[in-house]
């Protein structure tokens, strides 16, 4: 048994050793990875606050266009209507889980 302890031991020592043996000595750490090309440029959405009697309801639009928006009641809780695209009629949700959205892609626009 300590024989058979002994031999795994070195079956898991011996790959590493080997491996630190074939290290050069001057080794210096890579420098820091630039950001993603257009990472800097990510819009941020435009946050538009407005109150239509007690509820107060945030519009949040993407180059224009809104997408989604967060409606809070004076006595309730608050729910979130989204579009999934221009086509599409409003969806809420106020669950713990996201809705469904199914990938829609624009591959070219005339």
């Amino acid at each position: 048994m300590r024989l058979l302890r002994h031999l795994v031991v070195l079956a898991l020592v011996l790959p590493w050793l080997a491996h630190a043996a074939d290290l050069p000595k001057n080794l210096e750490p890579l420098p820091e990875a630039p950001p993603p090309p257009g990472y800097e440029n990510t819009p941020e959405p435009e946050v538009t606050i407005t109150k239509k009697g007690e509820d107060t309801i945030e519009e949040y639009r993407m180059n224009g266009e809104l997408y989604m928006m967060k409606v809070t009641p004076a006595h309730g809780v608050p729910y979130y209507l989204t579009k999934d695209d221009e086509q599409s009629d409003w969806a809420r949700s106020n669950g713990p889980t996201p809705p469904i959205s199914i990938p829609k892609w624009v591959l070219f626009r005339f």
